[in-house]
């Protein structure tokens, strides 16, 4: 099992060290993650860095294999698989409380975000490093734009704290917005321009643009003004000639099978430096190495996109089929077949994107089988056989009929990666797709929608459609395969556009919510069955998450109020 390892001295040791140690030999100024007033280049840089191994906690927690789940399932792209617990509340929602361990991480990290970039910004002031306050003033609207979206009214913490505080009050939405906007106006300002980072990771000023894009989309639903400042926002990206769709195949894969969206996500294929001209944010993970930027723990993305099917006896890891997963969500039936209704020949949809169907692969492999009436696979002297064939090594894998909910099922393949040294692949090892172009223009589509341009929204949608159809157009000679006209737009057909250009990347339940439109694309989800796996209990109040219950009980000087319909008695 890899890990990826760091060390950083807490603020809670330093603050311990520094109010019980009087002797000399102890006065000492820690250079640390977490020291402050140290404004020289190398403490501020690592600093800095620390931002990008909080994201790396965050998204990297391992210890909970089901968290990333907590942000699909439920949805109507996706439904639960093999869940581990700390996701079901977040489809079985009578059971989502103040005590779910998801829940908590999140809030958690969210002000660790906002407590370290506080140090940055204080020490420096505006004056000083200009790019490093800009790169903690973005992860720090990161943050608030990730805790008012999910909880509404959360406290708004400004300066650094370096004690413990149990006083804290939740502020308004609006006043939370008021900072995240001045944030992402600064981080702008003064961050690099793309290619001028210190690696590709960092964070420069079409970040800074693309958060400003989804942050203005929400507050726009209280502010009408912001849908423009939306859609300036995607377009300054859009139309700086810095990037462009990915349309034709390139990379380490072209001797392999496979089309030209798919190349984007393939292990050694998504930064800019090895051809991707469409990423803005690809989070680099410098796979079995101590280095900074890289990230910790083991990431478990693989594992929850993917499907077990090394439990077959006919199969065994390939690099093809993305390596080893858990299956911890399964795409919904509304994100398997509805979504993709009257679009055969969306490229999206093809076998090596959204794979449906695989052949045996292990080696000198055969296996007599039964097979039932409906075609699934059955031992060969069950009651329901009604055929027995001989199975081998190349032929199309049939599976069981229980496999659906975690061994085999159609699966997003953007997660997948494999490396032949770490077979049982525990960690994801490739880099984690964050932002592109083609959510820019669906951004800036959804801000025009907001604005009444339905025409200037399906011209964006249709770039995306021109890159999705490029090769059924060919072969059929059909150049109107795909195109939308300005009566198909509404906010439910650009959310499904979504669905289909960002499965696997965004995260859903975020977007249903910003958009107000978790509860009415639910019922779209369409899986009927199994009986524990569909969902239920959803209420109007389960749209915003509960307050964790220890944030609550911690901040005994001062009312930390819960989300109405979470209160205990």
């Amino acid at each position: 099992m890899k890990k990826y390892n760091y060390i950083f001295v807490t603020l809670t040791v330093l603050s311990l060290l520094a109010s019980s140690c009087k002797d000399s030999f102890l006065d000492e100024s820690p250079y640390s993650y977490y020291s402050t007033g140290h404004t020289d280049d190398a403490t501020i840089e690592a600093q800095v860095l620390g931002l990008h191994r909080t994201y790396a906690e965050l998204w990297g927690w391992s210890s909970q294999q089901g968290f990333l789940s907590c942000w699909q399932i439920g949805t109507d792209v996706c439904s639960a698989g093999a869940t581990q617990g700390v996701e079901n509340p977040f489809y079985q929602y009578a059971d989502l409380n103040a005590e779910n361990s998801g829940v908590a991480w999140l809030w958690r990290k969210c002000y660790d975000f906002i407590n370290h970039a506080n140090l940055i910004i204080s020490a420096l002031g505006e004056e000083n490093n200009k790019p490093a306050v800009a790169e903690a003033k973005f992860f720090r609207a990161y943050a608030y734009n990730t805790l008012v979206t999910f909880w509404g009214n959360v406290p708004l913490v400004k300066e650094p704290v370096a004690t413990p505080k149990l006083d804290f009050t939740r502020q308004n939405v609006a006043e939370v917005d008021q900072l995240i906007e001045e944030d992402l106006t600064y981080a702008i300002a003064n961050l690099p321009e793309v290619g001028q980072t210190a690696n590709q990771s960092r964070i420069n000023k079409d970040m800074a643009r693309q958060l400003s894009a989804e942050a203005y989309l929400r507050i726009g639903m209280r502010d009408n003004a912001y849908f423009i400042k939306a859609e300036q926002a995607a377009s300054d990206i859009i139309t700086s000639g810095k990037y462009s769709l990915i349309k034709a195949r390139y990379g380490k894969y072209l001797a392999e099978g496979g089309d030209y969206y798919r190349d984007m996500f393939r292990w050694g294929n998504q930064r800019r430096s090895q051809g991707n001209t469409e990423t803005i944010w690809s989070f680099e993970v410098e796979y079995n190495r101590e280095v900074a930027g890289g990230t910790i723990d083991n990431p478990q993305h693989r594992r929850v996109w993917q499907p077990a099917y090394h439990k077959w006896s006919g199969m065994v890891n390939a690099d093809s089929l993305g390596g080893r997963g858990n299956g911890r969500l399964r795409l919904s039936n509304f994100m398997k077949y509805t979504v993709w209704e009257g679009l055969d020949g969306d490229i999206r949809n093809s076998n090596f994107n959204i794979r449906r169907t695989t052949n045996y692969n292990k080696p000198g492999y055969s296996e007599e089988i039964g097979i039932d009436a409906d075609g699934f696979r059955v031992a060969k002297d069950a009651a329901d056989a009604v055929q027995i064939i001989t199975i081998k090594t190349g032929d199309r894998a049939i599976p069981f009929r229980s496999d659906s909910l975690e061994v085999w099922y159609p699966y997003c393949t953007k997660w997948g990666g494999y490396d032949p040294t770490d077979d049982f692949g525990y960690a994801i090892v490739k880099d984690w797709p964050v932002m592109r172009l083609g959510e820019t223009y669906l951004l800036r589509a959804e801000a025009r929608f907001r604005q009444g341009n339905t025409s200037g929204a399906a011209d964006d949608i249709n770039v995306l459609r021109d890159r999705a159809f490029m090769t059924a157009r060919d072969k059929s000679g059909d150049a109107t395969l795909g195109k939308v006209s300005a009566s198909d737009i509404n906010i439910d057909f650009i959310l499904d556009e979504r669905a289909r250009e960002l499965i696997g990347e965004e995260n859903r339940r975020m977007t249903l919510v910003r958009t107000g439109e978790l509860k009415d694309r639910i019922p779209m989800n369409g899986d009927a069955s199994p009986a524990n796996k569909i969902i239920t209990g959803f209420q109007d109040y389960n749209a915003l998450l509960p307050v964790p219950l220890s944030e609550i009980r911690l901040n005994k000087d001062a009312e930390l109020t819960q989300n109405p319909g979470y209160e205990v008695d």
